[in-house]
């Protein structure tokens, strides 16, 4: 009876090793779990890196090249017996029998980092965003303020603010009812975008509606006359630089992505200790429109204790940097700036890891 029972289940763990198979199961867990720990590197990665470009640390970018994971069940039963010479003795005592099992779990991740670095990540993000990048964000319908105060110097010559300690200034006057009525007529979906290619010369547009929006009318006659622009053409055609040509023209200085990340981390409330000792600057103070303090950008709050509630939250220098998760609107724009992030191409000199993988 023994053997027949050791028989059956020799016979069964051998249909179920070869019918059975745990790589199917694991991709929607191993998925998941490594997209969000991914996802929440790359925060940390990003808020770490705007801290210490606000003490003039020089940031470092470092990438998750591969993932690879091996699986490896093992298992194996076994019976051993002895029995008695003499045969005499009763049944359960003319036989020594003993059960033996091993069960194994492997699991082996591969993860393969690629420092970002060389002399083409150095270009590509000290390169400024080009003019028609700017208007396909605004046309896939980031807000047109965020959007200008983020990735713009100016714009016909109207500057924005600016947080870089080396040429920090104030916006121009004109900037911030610049961008309102920009926005109006951004909501209203009143302009849009042309791509226009005489010869080999490529031109991006800036389209206004031949059929106002009713109520507009002073927000577009307000927007030609602060960016010099002729009150009766529908049409403006977009370059790169600080002074347009003719009234035609709109001139968008851009900024490059280590600028955008050098102006944000001047809105992070550092520890006055560290102002006193001139480990960094001073926060600029929020500028004030028509008697009302502007919002900043982003809000990075600091504290020697670690948050309790926080989108991403960093350690550096004995001091917890983070923003609360209940600031959307903070959260909203450090998602953006990653986003902006990986359209700066950072591909170094270096080729792809090679990675090999026993396959036994």
């Amino acid at each position: 009876m023994q053997w027949k029972i050791l028989s059956l289940l020799i016979l069964l763990s051998l249909e179920l090793s070869s019918c059975a198979s745990i790589g199917p199961g694991t991709i929607a867990r191993d998925r998941f779990d490594y997209i969000a720990a991914i996802s929440d590197s790359w925060k940390s990665q990003m808020l770490l890196n705007l801290v210490k470009i606000r003490y003039g640390d020089a940031p470092v970018f470092l990438d998750v090249a591969s993932v690879i994971n091996q699986y490896a069940v093992e298992g194996s039963i076994g019976y051993s017996g002895n029995w008695a010479v003499n045969n005499q003795l009763p049944w359960p005592y003319n036989a020594l029998h003993s059960w033996a099992s091993l069960g194994k779990y492997t699991d082996r991740p591969t993860i393969t980092y690629s420092p970002l670095s060389g002399e083409r990540f150095a270009r590509n993000l000290m390169t400024p965003i080009p003019p028609a990048a700017i208007l396909n964000l605004l046309q896939a319908g980031y807000p047109v303020d965020v959007v200008l105060r983020l990735c713009v110097h100016s714009i016909n010559g109207i500057s924005s603010r600016y947080g870089g300690s080396a040429r920090m200034r104030e916006a121009d006057p004109e900037f911030y009812p610049l961008v309102e009525r920009l926005r109006n007529i951004q909501l209203s979906g009143d302009f849009g975008m042309r791509v226009q290619k005489t010869g080999e010369r490529t031109a991006t547009l800036i389209v206004f509606s031949k059929q106002p929006t009713p109520g507009l009318e002073a927000d577009r006659a307000e927007v030609r006359r602060l960016l010099g622009l002729d009150p009766q053409a529908a049409e403006f055609s977009v370059v790169y630089g600080s002074v347009a040509a003719n009234d035609k023209e709109i001139a968008i200085l851009t900024r490059s992505m280590l600028e955008i990340l050098i102006d944000l981390s001047s809105y992070i409330d550092v520890p006055a200790v560290n102002i006193t000792e001139r480990r960094t600057y001073p926060t600029p103070a929020l500028e004030v429109v028509r008697g009302t303090s502007v919002a900043p950008l982003i809000r990075i709050a600091s504290s020697p204790q670690s948050p309790g509630d926080a989108f991403v939250a960093v350690s550096y220098r004995q001091e917890w940097y983070w923003i609360d998760d209940k600031d959307f609107a903070s959260k909203r724009l450090f998602s953006f700036i990653m986003f902006l992030f990986t359209l700066t191409e950072t591909e170094g000199r270096q080729g792809a890891p090679v990675i090999t993988i026993p396959a036994g």
